[in-house]
């Protein structure tokens, strides 16, 4: 079985302010090591699951922030950006039989994490009138290859979003966002469960799991800075919107994914 998975460090337990996500900050050390082992843990999951290929995508700020140093030799691990608009899930295809999130976070502008985002801090992304999730733009972009997500784990806003997309995606609520706190279990416990888990998720039928994509998509990129939405307004097909929001409209998924690699 052959699994792919994408690791954020936003969700992690613990991470409450951004200068603990940011490489080479004093405050990093501790949060990309919980990042580690949360992945480990994935990792040991899904091999107990089933698994006999993985292929690990470090989808943090950088995308080098893992230890790479005791991961099994079943593991490929892709570091850095490849510019591809796959982005966070890139190299996953149709060769997988499941994906799995670890360390993610509910959607900017939620009030949930006080990390919340989607892509990038300075703007917010609708799909057909709803405010995105990374989760949900990577649960798609697997879609669109036929494979589905069988765990995630990250803030008790998104695993709830998570269930009404579909319940039968595995999920592990790491921490709550109150303002500017998070309320986190204890990092050994997000292990352990982590561990326990994603083992579970590999066992989940297949057929259930699976996100069926919107025929139709209505993307809106809401800046904050007008004349960056003004400027990205002139991307063939798109058009401005009052107040500072890009409007693109499709019936192809991929063409979203490149509008968010190259307007966000």
């Amino acid at each position: 079985m052959k699994v792919y998975i994408s690791a954020d460090l936003e969700g992690v337990a613990g991470s409450t302010t951004w200068i603990e996500t940011e490489k080479n900050t004093p405050d990093y050390t501790p949060f990309q090591k919980q990042m580690t082992k949360e992945v480990e843990a994935a990792i040991e999951g899904a091999i107990a699951g089933g698994a006999t290929e993985i292929v690990l995508k470090d989808a943090h700020d950088s995308a080098r922030n893992i230890d790479i140093s005791n991961l099994p030799e079943n593991v490929k691990i892709i570091r850095g950006w490849t510019g591809h608009p796959m982005c966070m899930v890139a190299g996953l295809d149709d060769s997988f039989d499941r994906a799995i999130f670890i360390g993610y976070h509910s959607k900017g502008g939620s009030h949930r994490n006080p990390l919340a985002h989607t892509l990038v801090v300075n703007a917010d992304v609708k799909i057909n009138g709803e405010y995105a999730s990374e989760f949900l733009i990577n649960a798609y972009a697997a879609a669109l290859h036929g494979v589905p997500v069988a765990f995630v784990s990250g803030d008790v806003g998104l695993t709830e979003e998570i269930k009404e997309v579909n319940e039968n995606i595995v999920t592990l609520p790491i921490k709550e966002g109150i303002g500017g706190a998070t309320v986190s279990i204890s990092p050994k416990l997000a292990i352990r469960e982590t561990k326990r888990l994603v083992e579970e998720a590999m066992k989940v039928d297949r057929d259930s799991l699976q996100i069926e994509l919107p025929k139709h998509f209505v993307v809106e990129i809401i800046y904050r800075d007008h004349t960056r939405a003004y400027r990205n307004s002139f991307y063939p097909g798109a058009k401005f919107k009052p107040h500072n929001t890009v409007k693109y409209e499709t019936d192809d998924y991929f063409d979203v994914l490149r509008l968010l690699h190259f307007l966000t």
